[in-house]
């Protein structure tokens, strides 16, 4: 304990007498020091999910950063190295997936769903989904919001109306909304109305010029409707995967000589001055033709509308987002679409690919926001009318009592929706140690670090994570995902 007895007197002499308590006063700099770093030594949450689901995004022992490391695998993580503004995770409320959240679900088991979702933890914290502009392959029949009979047209769009997602759609958009008020909506129409294509039908054909003016109102009238009702409408495509028409849902090729006249002739200036904060997205296709969006971005009329790529996962390699992104530095890019299958069967497998490609790879490639595809199936992965009749969703409800299987993709999003909030940042983040990839963010509002690890090897990996000149040790088990965080 310190005297009461000063250390100097008043004409600056030391007093012998007083050595000891000025030893003592020398020394609090450093105890407060030692005191202050033992009370805030930074621990790191560790939250694992293995391929034998014996853990399920579960905590496990916390670790904590110590000077240096020894490691012979070393992940450096840098914040000062920033990428993109991240939109979020999650995934589509399709019209199946509505349909089921709203009618096979009581009113209790509804609301724990859609908190589970789209709150904040211990919630997976969804903060994006996607919406069918009209109906897909996973509506229970086939509609657009404008419907003529065979032969006849609407170009002023008499007959436009949303009332078809009224029972489903749009109550379960709006209470996702009201769950998380931040949720980013984007949509993409399957179709134009029949009367506007080559075929007079939803199925198949292409957009008519002539009604390349009727569409783009088409698509801003969509926009209105929905905000008019309390959804804002983030984004938008102008067709879900445009070098696809499939023989029994609704489709529509637009190659992108046709998507460019449309997009800077029509689409542009009219949501510019209608909607001037939704934006274009252009693609909405597979990875494997990347030449398309490319092609659409070299047209300098549609290039001033186009404010990003958006990317599906069934065909080619993940690493094309970034070389497009490499060419138009100021184009955003979005993954937002996949599915997994009975056609994978393996949980394991399909638990390391989705978080491996399509939540590590995706982002590590630029995206800012990464969506599946639909958000809840049936245990018949329904309901669907054509196209995929073996698709799974991310979550499966039993249609039967209502019973929620969380499904492997489930665990591959919420290892990054949960813990890496709207607004934060992807950093730099060493990655492909053959077996281990990473990605790492750090949030905005309260500046902690997610640090997101795949270990696809068949035997547990060792490594170090390093920031600066501190680490620390973590050993994975074998096929499985792990997210650190830290403040």
């Amino acid at each position: 304990m310190l005297t009461a007895s000063p250390v100097f007197t008043g004409d600056g002499a030391l007093r012998p007498s007083s050595l000891k308590s000025l030893s003592q006063l020398l020394a609090v700099p450093a105890l407060l020091l030692c005191a202050l770093g033992a009370a805030h030594a930074q621990t790191v949450q560790a939250w694992v999910t293995t391929g034998d689901q014996s853990q399920l995004l579960q905590r496990n022992a916390d670790a904590q950063f110590k000077p240096g490391t020894q490691a012979a695998t070393i992940i450096e993580v840098d914040p000062r190295q920033r990428f993109q503004e991240m939109v979020g995770f999650g995934a589509a409320i399709t019209d199946a997936s509505a349909w089921l959240i709203q009618n096979k679900l009581n009113e209790q088991q509804r609301s724990a769903l859609l908190n589970e979702l789209f709150g904040k933890a211990p919630g997976a914290g969804f903060s994006f989904t996607r919406l069918t502009i009209g109906a897909s392959d996973f509506s229970r029949h086939h509609y657009s919001f404008d419907d003529m009979p065979a032969g006849q047209t609407d170009p002023e769009l008499k007959h436009f109306s949303i009332d078809a997602n009224r029972a489903d759609v749009l109550p379960v958009t709006k209470a996702a909304l009201a769950i998380n008020p931040r949720l980013r909506v984007m949509a993409s129409p399957w179709s134009a109305p029949g009367w506007m294509k080559s075929t007079d039908s939803l199925i198949q054909g292409t957009l008519k010029p002539e009604a390349f003016a009727p569409f783009a109102s088409y698509l801003s009238r969509y926009v209105s409707a929905y905000e008019k009702e309390g959804v804002p409408i983030y984004g938008l495509t102008l067709q879900n995967e445009p070098h696809f028409e499939p023989k029994d849902y609704p489709g529509m090729r637009v190659d992108p000589a046709k998507r460019a006249a449309f997009i800077g002739g029509h689409l542009g200036p009219v949501l510019a001055k209608d909607h001037p904060g939704t934006r274009i997205l252009d693609w909405d296709h597979n990875w494997d033709e990347p030449w398309s969006p490319a092609d659409v971005l070299k047209d300098a009329t549609a290039n001033k509308y186009v404010s990003g790529v958006a990317w599906h996962c069934y065909g080619g390699d993940v690493r094309v987002q970034a070389a497009l992104h490499d060419r138009w530095p100021d184009k955003e890019t979005y993954f937002t679409e996949c599915s997994g299958g009975k056609w994978a069967p393996v949980w394991s497998d399909n638990l390391q690919h989705f978080a491996r490609t399509l939540v590590i790879g995706t982002t590590r490639g630029w995206a800012k926001g990464v969506l599946l595809w639909n958000l809840a199936l049936d245990e018949n992965d329904g309901p669907h009318l054509g196209g995929c009749k073996d698709c799974r969703g991310v979550v499966t409800i039993d249609s039967r009592d209502g019973k929620i299987t969380r499904n492997e993709e489930y665990y591959a999003l919420a290892h990054a929706s949960r813990f890496v909030r709207q607004g934060a940042h992807r950093i730099a983040s060493t990655s492909g140690y053959g077996d281990l990839d990473t990605v790492a963010f750090r949030n905005a509002d309260d500046g902690s670090t997610a640090l997101m690890v795949v270990n696809s090897a068949k035997a547990p990996r060792s490594f170090a994570v390093r920031v600066g000149q501190r680490s620390f040790d973590y050993t994975l088990p074998a096929a499985s995902v792990a997210t650190f965080t830290w403040k």
